[in-house]
């Protein structure tokens, strides 16, 4: 059997070349985000633990809050001197950090999307400085200031050159006196670095007497448990000391978290893919299975047994996976360097470093490859020796009413069980059972679509068969000759087309309801924000916002962390004054008033969650001033602005701080014209200021929707095009079957023309069947999902009709892309040739 293994193989090499396509490209995209995760894990890494080897103790404040909200008080600034006293301390050193923006030479800030923009302190100790100055000279006055390699690199500045800069307070200019590295890199990852001497650096980030942490060097030879024990004795309550290890543990372990959801995200598009090349490579195996049945029948007939027949399609089916994952773990690598390199010519800076490929990206691609090539053929492969030999000799088969029910019932009770996991998963929310319970459903429906296959593929093809005339007749009868087929190869681009519009209802919804909250949220005529994703706005911004001609009214809005009973949550602080005028407050409970006397507000969803009711005290606790009690006052109808929990700005400020930023500045005009011209002429001066209508506000925050829409669509990208693959294969096998047909055509008359419409005709039909099952499956997906959404915000449900038929449009376009090869290759066969085959 091994030879007629190896025969078989070597006989349909286009058709395993065809199939194993779909498996390259899923083992592609998985052993690519392996390694380049891996490589990225790996070099920063290396550069933090190089970095932090220098530093033998840190002190710091304890950590607040856990997690990403993670807030640390500052220090008192004579705490370093209490340091440096201690013996066994061969230098200490004060290190500030905040936000500091480059304003590029054209005027525009330099943004770096997610990450932060740094000012801090340099420390002029190679001992304990992070930064190693290349060029230029370390900051010595107020004027200076050392810009890190990567920035001046990509944005063309120089030693010497004037730069102008944003701050949380008034925006200044500097020179730069220094150019600098990261420990041996340009930069961290697209971070940008602004480093000034201590004295500036404290004005700057407003932290004048007071530190962030301070950085410890033992003397040669000092027990460092002994310094350590000294260094705690002095340390009011509050602060801490940790090691250089520690610290260059905690920031692997946070560029770690990153990284892992970044290839978390990467990889479930990838066994999307994988889940769609499934469907390819059965819908292969079934039809090479079904062409090949007088064959096994014969090996049957001659002696091979059930088990050697069954192993036989396997080891086709294995070796298939074996050379599909090989190829794919090696393309991967290719991609992974292609998208390093795609990071660093966006200008993220990265550490120097050559990619990782790990043993484990080896063992899963081959894993994940042969795995799901091998299930996908198990079924076939029982079907093959299910037959009796007999039978499949002479070509009579019975059973097939049987079998029809028998997948009827399966695929409900296959479907409806995935439904209801799904249906758990989405009100948990368990991510895991939502995809077991998606693909579920996915399997159901791919069994019960032969149950519509013929009468769906019928009514596709009408109109081809008017349009096309007899070629298109004779397309729409190959469709409808065996629908398990037609629902066999069109299975993969439903889920592609389904999982597209599932995103498309879901993020039409989102669209509609971030509309309709903003038109619920806020009465105000103007929105002043930062467009800066790490600062609020400047301090001066709120002030100059208030004089501005043609201003009626302002309500500075504040928003920090704080724990409630015991979670981490988002605390709004407003203006109470001005609040009816620019804020659209429900009031379901209690009153707004509250606010004046220092109460807490909560939405409604939150009440009801956590069964609050007014009059309730809570526990509270602030980074900077500690647990507190705090009585509930009002409960208010879900405000997407205002968010969940809402206090006066006074009580915020009082336990965040008088000196903390503002995130919003809400407006209200006279009504004039020239009122919007007038508040955005006065704030030019800052860039990262802006200010929106309403209007212009809703449409920015449906144009984040779309951008992450966008994002998803590209990934999902990769599962319709192994979709379409499997329709290629499909239609070549088809054409493969059919040769002795095609030929008797051509002989009584019909041109290759005819010929490429009719297996044209064949693949939009057999797309657009793809196409109206996915996004019929797909549209009460995303249905699904946002209702489950409601508690979360998304109370508003859209189904984008227009981008439905778009995709319906382009199914069809695509399957007329996928017809071109099989249909050429029909039209150019040999008519005598053709004839004479069996």
């Amino acid at each position: 059997m091994r030879r007629v293994t190896i025969k078989g193989i070597a006989a349909h090499k286009l058709r395993l070349a065809l199939t194993a396509l779909a498996i390259v490209l899923g083992v592609t995209f998985i052993s690519g985000t392996l390694v380049l995760t891996d490589t990225l894990n790996t070099m920063f890494s290396a550069l933090i633990g190089n970095v932090y080897s220098k530093v033998d103790f840190e002190v710091r404040g304890v950590a607040q809050f856990s997690g990403s909200n993670a807030t640390r008080n500052p220090l008192p600034e004579s705490l370093l001197a209490s340091v440096r006293r201690i013996p066994g301390v061969a230098d200490a050193r004060g290190l500030v950090e905040g936000y500091a923006q480059y304003v590029a030479r054209d005027g525009k800030p330099i943004s770096t999307g997610s990450e932060p923009t740094l000012g801090l302190s340099y420390d002029p100790d190679p001992r304990i400085s992070d930064l190693r100055i290349v060029q230029g000279g370390p900051p010595v006055t107020d004027d200076d200031v050392v810009m890190d390699a990567g920035t001046a690199q990509q944005y063309g500045f120089s030693v010497g050159q004037r730069v102008r800069m944003l701050f949380y307070g008034q925006p200044a200019t500097f020179t730069i006196s220094g150019i600098a590295q990261y420990g041996t890199a340009n930069g961290l990852a697209g971070i940008t670095l602004a480093a000034f001497n201590l004295p500036t650096a404290q004005r700057l980030m407003q932290e004048t007497g007071q530190l962030d942490a301070i950085d410890v060097v033992t003397k040669p030879g000092a027990s460092k448990t002994v310094v350590e024990h000294e260094i705690t004795g002095i340390l009011p309550r509050g602060v801490q000391v940790v090691t250089g290890a520690t610290l260059a543990n905690e920031a692997a372990s946070s560029v770690n978290q990153s990284l892992t959801v970044f290839s978390t995200v990467l990889l479930i598009f990838a066994f999307i893919s994988l889940f769609v090349g499934a469907f390819t490579i059965y819908n292969t195996f079934s039809i090479t299975v079904g062409q090949r049945t007088r064959e096994l029948a014969l090996l049957r007939v001659v002696g091979a047994s059930r088990r050697q027949v069954f192993g036989s399609v396997l080891a086709e089916a294995g070796f298939t996976g074996l050379v599909s994952s090989v190829i794919g773990i090696g393309l991967g690598v290719l991609a992974a360097a292609g998208l390093e390199a795609l990071l660093r010519g966006f200008g993220i800076t990265l550490p120097p470093g050559s990619l990782v490929f790990e043993p484990r990206t080896a063992l899963v691609g081959l894993a994940v490859g042969v795995g799901v090539t091998v299930i996908s053929a198990i079924w076939p492969a029982r079907r093959a020796v299910q037959v009796a030999p007999v039978a499949a000799i002479t070509e009579r088969q019975d059973g097939t009413e049987a079998a029809l029910r028998r997948r009827l019932s399966s695929g409900t009770a296959v479907a409806v069980a995935g439904a209801i996991v799904l249906g758990i998963g989405l009100t948990r929310p368990a991510i895991q059972l939502v995809g077991l319970g998606a693909a579920a459903i996915f399997v159901g429906v791919a069994m019960l679509a032969p149950a519509v296959a013929r009468p769906v593929a019928g009514t596709i093809g009408r109109p081809l068969a008017r349009i096309a005339g007899v070629a298109g007749k004779l397309g729409r009868r190959n469709s409808m000759r065996s629908p398990r087929r037609t629902a066999q190869t069109a299975a993969a681009l439903t889920i592609g087309l389904a999982l597209v519009c599932a995103m498309a209802v879901f993020g039409a919804s989102l669209s509609k309801s971030t509309t309709s909250d903003v038109d619920q949220a806020i009465s105000a005529d103007l929105i002043v924000s930062s467009t800066s994703s790490m600062s609020g706005l400047a301090t001066p911004v709120p002030g100059a916002v208030a004089a501005i001609p043609g201003v009626a009214d302002t309500n500075t809005v504040y928003s920090g962390s704080f724990e409630i009973r015991g979670s981490v949550q988002t605390l709004t602080g407003t203006q109470t004054r001005s609040l009816a005028r620019t804020v659209t407050l429900r009031m379901t409970a209690g009153s707004s008033a509250a606010l004046a006397r220092g109460e807490l507000l909560i939405d409604s969803t939150t009440a009801t969650a956590d069964h609050l009711r007014v009059g309730a005290p809570v526990a509270v606790r602030f980074a900077r001033t500690g647990s507190t009690l705090v009585r509930i006052g009002g409960i208010y109808q879900a405000n997407a602005l205002i968010g969940s929990y809402l206090v006066s700005d006074s009580y915020f400020l009082a336990h965040f701080g008088s000196n903390w930023n503002a995130a919003a500045v809400l407006v209200s005009t006279d009504g004039s014209a020239s009122a919007a011209g007038a508040v955005s002429h006065a704030l030019a001066g800052y860039p990262t200021v802006q200010v929106q209508t309403r209007a212009q506000f809703e449409q920015a925050s449906a144009a984040t929707v779309n951008q992450l829409l966008g994002l998803v669509y590209a990934l999902l990208a990769l599962a319709v095009l192994i979709a379409l693959i499997g329709i290629v294969n499909t239609l070549m096998l088809s054409v493969f079957e059919r040769t002795r047909e095609i030929g008797l055509m051509r002989a009584v008359g019909m041109r290759r023309r005819q010929v490429k419409t009719m297996v044209r005709s064949e693949a939009v039909i057999l797309a657009v069947f793809g196409a109206v099952i996915g996004i019929v499956v797909g549209t009460g997906l995303g249905l699904a999902l946002v209702d489950s959404l409601k508690h979360k915000g998304v109370a508003e449900t859209a189904v984008p009709v227009p981008s439905l038929v778009i995709f319906l449009v382009l199914a069809a376009l695509l399957g007329l892309v996928a017809a071109t090869w099989p249909a050429r290759r029909a039209a150019r066969l040999d008519v005598l040739a053709a004839i004479a085959s069996q």
